[in-house]
Protein backbone atom coordinates (compact mmCIF):
# COMPACT_ATOMS: atom_id res chain seq x y z
CA UNK A 1 0.00 0.00 0.00
CA UNK A 2 0.90 3.46 -1.05
CA UNK A 3 1.40 6.07 1.95
CA UNK A 4 -0.09 9.60 0.50
CA UNK A 5 2.16 12.30 0.44
CA UNK A 6 2.79 14.99 3.65
CA UNK A 7 1.62 18.28 2.52
CA UNK A 8 1.65 20.14 6.04
CA UNK A 9 4.36 22.20 5.45
CA UNK A 10 3.29 23.38 1.65
CA UNK A 11 -0.07 24.46 3.23
CA UNK A 12 1.39 26.52 6.26
CA UNK A 13 3.81 28.58 3.55
CA UNK A 14 1.07 28.87 1.24
CA UNK A 15 -1.41 30.09 3.93
CA UNK A 16 1.17 32.10 5.22
CA UNK A 17 1.94 33.88 1.77
CA UNK A 18 -1.40 34.68 1.73
CA UNK A 19 -2.16 35.92 4.94
CA UNK A 20 1.15 38.41 3.94
CA UNK A 21 -0.70 39.54 0.61
CA UNK A 22 -3.87 40.45 2.59
CA UNK A 23 -2.20 42.11 5.10
CA UNK A 24 0.35 44.16 2.62
CA UNK A 25 -2.36 45.17 0.24
CA UNK A 26 -4.33 46.38 3.50
CA UNK A 27 -1.87 48.20 4.69
CA UNK A 28 -0.94 49.56 0.87
CA UNK A 29 -4.82 51.27 1.20
CA UNK A 30 -5.17 52.32 4.15
CA UNK A 31 -1.84 54.28 3.68
CA UNK A 32 -3.43 55.79 0.57
CA UNK A 33 -6.66 55.86 1.45
CA UNK A 34 -5.22 57.95 4.58
CA UNK A 35 -3.05 60.29 2.20
CA UNK A 36 -5.51 60.95 -0.31
CA UNK A 37 -8.73 61.78 1.63
CA UNK A 38 -7.19 63.05 5.25
CA UNK A 39 -7.45 66.65 3.69
CA UNK A 40 -11.12 66.33 2.68
CA UNK A 41 -12.42 64.97 6.04
CA UNK A 42 -10.45 67.99 8.23
CA UNK A 43 -13.13 70.89 8.74
CA UNK A 44 -12.53 73.94 10.40
CA UNK A 45 -15.62 75.71 12.37
CA UNK A 46 -17.11 78.74 11.70
CA UNK A 47 -19.00 81.04 13.69
CA UNK A 48 -21.25 83.98 12.08
CA UNK A 49 -21.55 86.75 14.62
CA UNK A 50 -24.02 88.27 12.19
CA UNK A 51 -26.62 85.56 11.69
CA UNK A 52 -26.22 83.18 14.23
CA UNK A 53 -24.91 79.89 11.76
CA UNK A 54 -22.52 77.73 12.08
CA UNK A 55 -20.85 76.09 9.10
CA UNK A 56 -17.43 74.36 8.40
CA UNK A 57 -14.76 74.81 5.33
CA UNK A 58 -11.60 72.89 4.70
CA UNK A 59 -8.77 73.65 6.54
CA UNK A 60 -6.06 75.72 5.82
CA UNK A 61 -8.69 78.85 6.18
CA UNK A 62 -7.99 81.67 8.68
CA UNK A 63 -11.01 83.62 7.15
CA UNK A 64 -14.16 82.30 5.69
CA UNK A 65 -17.62 84.26 4.17
CA UNK A 66 -20.77 82.42 5.69
CA UNK A 67 -22.90 80.58 3.51
CA UNK A 68 -26.17 82.66 4.31
CA UNK A 69 -25.52 86.23 4.79
CA UNK A 70 -21.57 86.39 3.55
CA UNK A 71 -20.22 88.10 5.98
CA UNK A 72 -16.60 87.10 6.86
CA UNK A 73 -15.64 85.84 10.19
CA UNK A 74 -12.89 84.05 11.54
CA UNK A 75 -12.42 80.39 12.55
CA UNK A 76 -14.20 79.40 15.32
CA UNK A 77 -11.83 78.63 18.64
CA UNK A 78 -12.54 75.97 21.20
Amino acid sequence: MVTPPDFTLEVVLYGLLVLGVFGFLWFYYDRRNRTLYDHERRKITFHCIRCDCLYTEKAGIDTAKCPQCGHPNTRLKF
